[in-house]
């Protein structure tokens, strides 16, 4: 009696094993699912991509890149928010996500710190200061000395109402008494589109989406919105070199999980997304685009979500930037 207890105890033990989260020198066991909050074609999209398709290769099991664009990142975000703990569902998301909409938005489906777990942060983008080929503007002076006359008169572009390009400029005038007349546009594209036209003086834009007018001078970069000049352009300065205080802005992307994925889950998805992005060839891929890549430990990323956190919260109050 006793020894068929024993073993009836045995196959339960190992039934119950079977059905416990692989450990984490067995993962990935299955397909990960890597979403990305917006359309093809962004930062988002093209850091989940590339990242993905290296970890497809370097782990024998795909990595599926979904893309859930809407309401301003929240329905991805959410998602990933709410999925399994388990390794197989991560998010690749932007500033805008976990630093901007926080501050921005009255209520949020998800709270960054309490729903998602940082690994790593992927790329950083510099947005710039532009100006269409025609423009009198030769310098950031030109564009404060006219701005200072003519308050709130001058119209400066972005993707689109509480983008991290709308912040850089609201920033730009908070440091310098200057305002500028918002006009956000569906997107970096149509907004580069319009300012190489002529249809707007200024623009505070992605490097990806003003570079196919840089050629012909279509449109004038007058500074990066960046400490540090961009290694896309060394020859364009930063606002802070051409006196604007303290403007230190850009895009950038990250990889998170669900909170409460096991740790050592965690920490092989940063160990090898790291060395992915040392990749000479990733490297170039982002480069290409104005980018670099930026490997980080989990610790790095957290406070650098919440510095720029922080930052975007006085930014968003001292301009009264407010969305419906």
């Amino acid at each position: 009696m006793v020894r068929n207890l024993a073993i009836l105890f045995a196959a339960i033990t190992a039934s119950a094993a079977s059905l416990r989260p692989a450990p984490a020198q067995e993962y990935p066991t299955r397909p990960i699912h890597m979403i990305a909050p917006y359309a093809p074609g962004g930062i988002a999209d093209i850091a989940a991509r590339l990242v993905g398709q290296k970890l497809t290769e370097a782990w024998g099991q795909q990595v599926v890149v979904e893309n859930r664009p809407g309401a301003n990142g929240f329905i991805g975000v959410t998602a990933v928010s709410r999925a399994a703990p388990d390794g197989y569902t991560l998010l690749v998301a932007t500033v805008g996500d976990v630093a901007i909409n926080p501050v921005l938005f009255a209520k949020t489906p998800y709270d960054v710190e309490h729903d998602l777990a940082p690994i790593t942060m992927l790329s950083d983008t510099p947005t710039v200061l532009a100006t269409h080929g025609a423009s009198p503007y030769r310098t950031v002076a030109d564009v404060l000395k006219d701005a200072k006359a003519r308050p709130g008169e001058i119209g400066m572009a972005s993707p689109g109402i509480g983008s991290v390009n709308q912040l850089a400029f609201e920033w730009m005038g908070l440091g310098t008494g200057t305002k500028f007349l918002h006009v956000p546009y569906k997107g970096g594209a149509p907004a580069a589109t319009s300012l190489a036209g002529g249809d707007i003086p200024l623009g505070v834009l992605a490097i990806s989406s003003v570079n196919p007018f840089l050629q012909g001078d279509r449109i004038r970069v007058l500074a990066v919105t960046t400490a540090k000049r961009s290694s896309f352009n060394p020859d364009w300065p930063t606002l802070q070199e051409s006196g604007v205080p303290d403007v230190d802005i850009s895009n950038w992307t990250l990889l998170m999980a669900p909170k409460g994925t096991p740790q050592p889950i965690l920490e092989k998805l940063h160990d090898e997304v790291v060395r992915i992005l040392a990749m000479p060839d990733i490297k170039q891929r982002f480069s290409a685009g104005g980018a670099v890549t930026v490997p980080t430990t989990a610790a790095e990323l957290d406070a650098r979500i919440k510095r720029d956190t922080a930052a975007f919260k006085v930014i968003v109050e001292k301009a009264n930037i407010h969305v419906e």
